[in-house]
C-alpha cells in the first residue's frame, strides 16, 4: 500500500524540516506553502503517503528542538489538507498558546482538530500527551473537537482519554480514519464524507464516558463501516498501510540507531576515549527500542 515514492518524500521532508531558519513563524509558512504545493502538483497520493508515515517524530531530531516543533506543525498542515480534501474549509492557526492549530468549518457544523505525534520507541505517554481535556477548552463556541494520532500509540485497553472524550465530545481519530475519509471522498462525495465526519461526532458525544478502549473503538469503528458499503473496502487497506508504516518507520528508528553507534565508535578510534563517549556508546549498544503492541523486531 505504501509505495516508494511515499518513502522517499519522507525521507525529503525530514530534511527539509531541518532546514531551520531560526525563525519558527516563516518556518512553519514555509512547511504549508510547500506542502499544499506539492498536494496540488501531485494529487491526493501524495497526501496519503504523508497521512500514512507522519505519526512518527524522527529520531534524528533533538528532543525539544526547532526541528521537533517544526515537525508538530508539519502534522497540523498534513490534517489541514486531509480536512480540506474531505471538502471541509480549513485553516491553520498561527497562535501558539491556548489554542487548537486546525479550524474547520462548514454549512452545519464546526470543530478544531490538533494532530499528534511520538517517537516511535516512546512508550512511557499519559493521558495530557493527548491534550483531550485542553481541547474541550480549546473550542472556544465550536460543539466538536477532534485529536488526530497514529494508531499505534493510543492505549489499547484503557485510559482516561475515552472517557474525557465521551464527556467532553472530542473525537479522538487516528490518521488511518482521515486516510479512509480522504479516499472516501474522492470516491462518492465530499457531502457525504462530511456527512460522516459529523455522524462520528455525535456517536462520540452520544456515548456513555467510560476509560475501556474496546468500546470506544468499537462505536467508532461501526459507525464507518455502516455508514456506506463502500467504506469497506478502503478501511481494509489502510490497516494494511498502517502495518506498513510501522515496519518502515521501525526501519528508519533502527538505521538512526547504527549510524550513531557508528559515529560514535569512531570518535573514540580518532583518539578521543572520554568518559563521556564511552558512556555515550555503552548506552547506544544496550539501546533496545520497545516497539507497539503487536509488532516485532
Amino acid at each position: 500500500m505504501i509505495t516508494e515514492e511515499q518513502v522517499e518524500n519522507r525521507k525529503h521532508w525530514i530534511d527539509e524540516i531541518s532546514r531551520s531558519s531560526g525563525d519558527f513563524g516563516a518556518d512553519a509558512e514555509r512547511i504549508e506553502q510547500k506542502l499544499e504545493q506539492e498536494i496540488q502538483a501531485q494529487g491526493i497520493d501524495a497526501l496519503l503517503g504523508h497521512l500514512r508515515l507522519c505519526g512518527v517524530i524522527p529520531e534524528c531530531y533533538g528532543h525539544d528542538t526547532s526541528e521537533e516543533k517544526l515537525y508538530s506543525k508539519y502534522t497540523d498542515v498534513v490534517i489541514h489538507a486531509a480536512y480540506t480534501a474531505m471538502g471541509f474549509t480549513s485553516l491553520v492557526l498561527k497562535e501558539r498558546a491556548n489554542v487548537a492549530d486546525v479550524e474547520c468549518v462548514t454549512n452545519d457544523y464546526s470543530f478544531v482538530a490538533d494532530a499528534k505525534a511520538f517517537r516511535l520507541s516512546r512508550t512511557a505517554k499519559n493521558q495530557k500527551d493527548f491534550k483531550v481535556q485542553a481541547m474541550d477548552n480549546w473550542k472556544h463556541g465550536k460543539p466538536y473537537a477532534m485529536v488526530v494520532c497514529p494508531v499505534y500509540q493510543l492505549p489499547s485497553l484503557k485510559s482516561q482519554i475515552y472517557k474525557q472524550a465521551a464527556e467532553s465530545s472530542v473525537c479522538i481519530a487516528t490518521y488511518t480514519h482521515l486516510a479512509v475519509l480522504v479516499r472516501y471522498a474522492q470516491k462518492s462525495t465530499q457531502n457525504k464524507a462530511i456527512e460522516l465526519v459529523h455522524e462520528v461526532f455525535r456517536t462520540v458525544e452520544a456515548m456513555n464516558p467510560s476509560k475501556n478502549a474496546v468500546s470506544y473503538w468499537q462505536a467508532v469503528n461501526r459507525k464507518f463501516l455502516a455508514f456506506d458499503e463502500v467504506i469497506g473496502a478502503i478501511w481494509r487497506d489502510e490497516k494494511l498501510a498502517s502495518n506498513e508504516a510501522i515496519t518502515i518507520l521501525k526501519e528508519e528508528a533502527l538505521t538512526f540507531l547504527a549510524k550513531e553507534r557508528e559515529r560514535i565508535m569512531r570518535l573514540t578510534l580518532r583518539g578521543d576515549p572520554t568518559r563521556r563517549h564511552l558512556t555515550e556508546a555503552e548506552r547506544l549498544r544496550g539501546w533496545a527500542p520497545v516497539w507497539p503492541r503487536g509488532t516485532t523486531a
